[in-house]
């Protein structure tokens, strides 16, 4: 057997895959899901690919229309929107990914567009909690806690929380 051959189990001989470069490797990627720039680059290097060769590769399917930051922005605030996020915590992990503000805040319109926050937050509070505006001062403590740390404002958190315009 050749060097670059191996067994595949059955005896036979298979050849190894010739490896892929920055860009194929970048395309692997942007196939299964959308990425930002800056993540796109990061697994490159994470796979052994040189800094300005990732970088390369990244400007070219940005450049091809392969990689959009707005495109990304966009699928990544209606995913977290859909799991129950709200959108002070949709922003800030947008901004981990060093999108320009316009970018996120465009984003965030769009999902606010067609997902009302306020009732995300209510449906949210019934699924876990099976209530909104505890009277039990333990849960509303519970409650608000729970839609702070998915990242609701604090002006949706106490009107569902306080008894007052929850109806």
């Amino acid at each position: 057997m050749a060097s670059g051959d191996h067994d595949d189990g059955a005896g036979k001989p298979r050849r190894r895959r010739a490896a892929l470069s920055p860009y194929e490797r970048a395309v692997g990627l942007l196939a299964r899901r959308e990425h930002s720039r800056r993540e796109l680059e990061r697994k490159l290097v994470a796979k052994g690919v040189e800094p300005d060769e990732a970088h390369d590769a990244v400007e070219r399917l940005a450049g091809q229309g392969w990689q959009d930051e707005q495109r990304f922005a966009g699928s990544l605030a209606r995913s977290r929107a859909l799991a129950g996020y709200g959108p002070v915590r949709i922003r800030a992990e947008l901004g981990t990914h060093d999108l320009p503000g316009h970018v996120i805040e465009s984003a965030l319109e769009e999902v606010a567009s067609q997902h009302d926050w306020r009732e995300a937050a209510r449906d949210l509070l019934e699924r876990r909690l099976g209530e909104v505006a505890p009277t039990d001062p333990v849960r509303r403590r519970k409650a608000q806690a729970l839609l702070l740390r998915r990242g609701f404002d604090g002006e949706t958190v106490y009107s569902l929380t306080s008894g007052r315009g929850s109806d």
